[in-house]
C-alpha cells in the first residue's frame, strides 16, 4: 500500500512540476510577445498581461508540490542539525503537521474563493476568475499528497530530482 501510494504520488508530483515548468515557458513566451507587440508592432495585446499573471500563479502552486516532496520548504535546518533521535522525529512530525494545517487552510478557503468568484471574468481573457483562483486549492491538494509522501519516504540529500523518471 505504501509503495503504491508513493508511486502514484511520484507520478502526480512529476506531472505537477512538468506543468509548472510549462507555465514558466508559456509566461516567458507571452511576455516576449507582449514586448514585441507593444514596442515593435505598436499593437498592444490586451490578453498577454493577464495571461502571464495567470500562468505564473499556476506555475507557483503546481511547482509547490515538488518543493514539498523534496522537503525544501519544510526544512528547519538548524533545529534538525542540533536534534537527534526522538527529538528529530518529533520536530519532523510537528513540521509536517504545521505545514499540513497551512495546506488544509489553503485548500478550504481556496475552494471557497473559487466558488465565490465563479461569475467574475478576467479582463482580456474573458474567462471565469475561478480558473485563476483554482490554482490555490489545486496546488494545496497536490502539495498535501507530496507532503505525506515526504513524511513517509523522505528523499536522501542527493536524491531530490523529481523531474526525472529515475527519482525515488
Amino acid at each position: 500500500m505504501r509503495s503504491a501510494f508513493l508511486s502514484v504520488e511520484r507520478r502526480i508530483t512529476q506531472a505537477a512540476v512538468f506543468f509548472g515548468c510549462l507555465g514558466l515557458v508559456l509566461a516567458a513566451l507571452a511576455g516576449l510577445y507582449q514586448v514585441v507587440a507593444r514596442f515593435i508592432l505598436f499593437q498592444s495585446a490586451s490578453w498577454s498581461e493577464p495571461f502571464v499573471q495567470l500562468t505564473l500563479i499556476w506555475m507557483t502552486y503546481l511547482a509547490l508540490a515538488g518543493a514539498m516532496r523534496t522537503g525544501t520548504l519544510i526544512s528547519v535546518d538548524l533545529l534538525r542539525t542540533l536534534s537527534h533521535g526522538r527529538a528529530k522525529a518529533v520536530l519532523d512530525g510537528f513540521t509536517t503537521l504545521a505545514v499540513f494545517a497551512l495546506l488544509a487552510v489553503l485548500l478550504w478557503f481556496g475552494s471557497v474563493l473559487v466558488w465565490r468568484v465563479r461569475f467574475q471574468s478576467i479582463a482580456g481573457l474573458n474567462i471565469s476568475a475561478s480558473w485563476a483562483y483554482a490554482a490555490v486549492p489545486t496546488g494545496a491538494l497536490l502539495s498535501i499528497f507530496a507532503l505525506f509522501a515526504h513524511a513517509l519516504n523522505p528523499p536522501a540529500a542527493t536524491d531530490i530530482d523529481i523531474a526525472s523518471d529515475s527519482a525515488g
